[in-house]
This record gives C-alpha cells, structure tokens and sequence, in this order.
C-alpha cells in the first residue's frame, strides 16, 4: 500500500482546563473563533478556520473526565494533524510499514449553524502513540464532514490570518524526527537543512530545528521546553496584510517585529509562539 501525502488538516492547542482563558485571548488575537464544541470523547474545543486547515484550542471541562489523556502535556502547541480520506487504508499502510498507530477512532461533535440548526460533525481519526515522540501528539484526520467544518462564515479573521505555512518543532536530535516522517511518508518528503530538517507538506512545511535555532529565530518570544528534549514550539502563520496585522495586535502586550514577521510571543498566546508572515 502507498504512504500518505502530507497534508496539513490542523493544529491542536492544548489548553487543559482553561478554556475560558484560551477563548478570550484567542479573540484578543483577533482570530474568529467558531462556538464552543462538545467531542463525544469528552473534550471541548473551539476552531480558528482557515482556507484548508485550522487552529484547534482543546481542553476538558473544569473538573470533567474526559480525555485524560490531554492533562499529561504542557499546555501549548500540542497536536500536528495531518489529512486523510480513508483512516482504515492509511492504518492499514501504516502497520505494513511497520509504523505503530492505534485504530481508527470515531467520533462527532453538535455544530451550531447560522440559521439554527444543528448537525453533528463527524471525524475518523488514525493516531500515533502518546509516546512515538515527546515532542507531541501526531495523527490523522479524516473528515466526513466537511462542510460543518470550513464555512465562510469562521474563515475570516481581524489578524489577516490565511493559514499555516510553517509548525516549528525543535529538539535537540532533530534526525530522530527526521527519521519519523520518512517512515510516514517517504524519504523524500523530508530534506536536511541549515539548521535541522524540513517536511514538505504541500506549499507549507513543518521545521525541525535546534533548540539554538529556535532562540536564534524566536529569541524569549519561543516557549520553555519543559524539561522535554523535543517539543512543538511555534507557527507562522501567512497574513493577508501585516499592517491588518498589527492593527489587530495593537493592544496585545509584547508583540514583536522579529524580520519580516509580527510575533506574538508563547506568554501570551497559550504556550505557542504566532509569527503572522507575509
């Protein structure tokens, strides 16, 4: 069976049990944020849309039970989800490649639509082990969906935010990871570069870099690995105009220009630093 093509599905924010916390400097972020969603996995969760993928914010209820599994990671850049059309061939392929994955999982959440109905959004998960890698949860999505998911209506954001162009991970042996993604996708997905290696993923990539060159790029605006050899630290995004940009971040404190981008520092968005890059 063939390995999948990467492709970017979405990003997941861990954010535990402060969800409250997440949504209201998410908006201050200027994002547009879709109705809180209830998992039938137990979690809850709110959708930053973009043009083909999305920021996800997860977390569980204040006291709730669900998705334990979420509590053992900082809070932060959590998840790399990558697409898929069929969760049981991709499994399937996996597993012939000798790569470890658990079985498709199903699940639904209720969406709320602008004429006041309700569907249920329905997904099909592959994911690798908690621990394939420290540095964070990494799977596949397969949408049933679709269209409870990109809507016009949550695509447009005050930042200018279009969508991801770059995940930075940095660990300390950036071949271990390297090593990972060529097993998921073939050799030639993934290519050395100056300071550690990229996975192309369509016209965006995920960078795997040096913890010196991740403070080289992000400086203290990156966030502390938290003891963890390899961890998710930052996204750039692509906006439709810095000036929108930093129209909607004038009030955010400690923004940076840091090269051609404006960057929000991991403090004050949840544990992920946000480049938004032309």
């Amino acid at each position: 069976m063939a390995l999948p093509v990467p492709v970017f599905d979405h990003f997941v924010v861990n954010v535990q049990e402060r969800m409250d916390e997440a949504e209201a400097c998410y908006r201050r972020l200027g994002f547009t944020l879709t109705p809180r969603g209830f998992h039938t996995l137990g979690s809850i969760n709110h959708l930053a849309t973009f043009a083909t993928d999305y920021l996800e914010l997860i977390g569980v209820p204040a006291g709730g039970a669900g998705r334990r599994d979420l509590m053992g990671w900082p809070v932060g850049l959590n998840g790399l989800v990558f697409g898929t059309e069929d969760a049981d061939a991709l499994c399937a392929a996996l597993r012939e490649d000798g790569v470890c994955c658990e079985s498709p999982q199903s699940f639904s959440r209720p969406v709320a639509l602008v004429d006041g109905t309700m569907r249920d959004a329905a997904f099909r998960t592959v994911r690798l082990p908690n621990e394939t890698t420290e540095a964070g949860r990494l799977y596949f999505c397969a949408h049933a969906t679709r269209d409870l998911v990109w809507r016009d209506e949550w695509r447009r954001h005050a930042n200018g935010a279009l969508g991801v162009a770059r995940a930075v991970i940095a660990a300390e042996q950036p071949d271990v990871l390297a090593v990972l993604f060529s097993r998921l996708f073939g050799v030639s997905a993934v290519a050395r570069s100056d300071d550690g290696y990229g996975l192309a993923v369509g016209l965006a990539e995920v960078a795997v870099v040096t913890p010196a060159a991740l403070r080289h790029r992000y400086g203290t605006a990156a966030p502390e690995c938290d003891g963890r050899g390899a961890w998710m630290a930052a996204l750039e995004l692509r906006t439709a105009s810095l000036a929108t940009t930093a129209a909607a971040l004038r009030d955010v404190a400690d923004v940076r220009i840091m090269g051609a981008c404006i960057t929000v520092p991991a403090a004050a968005a949840m544990g992920v630093a946000l480049s938004f890059c032309p």
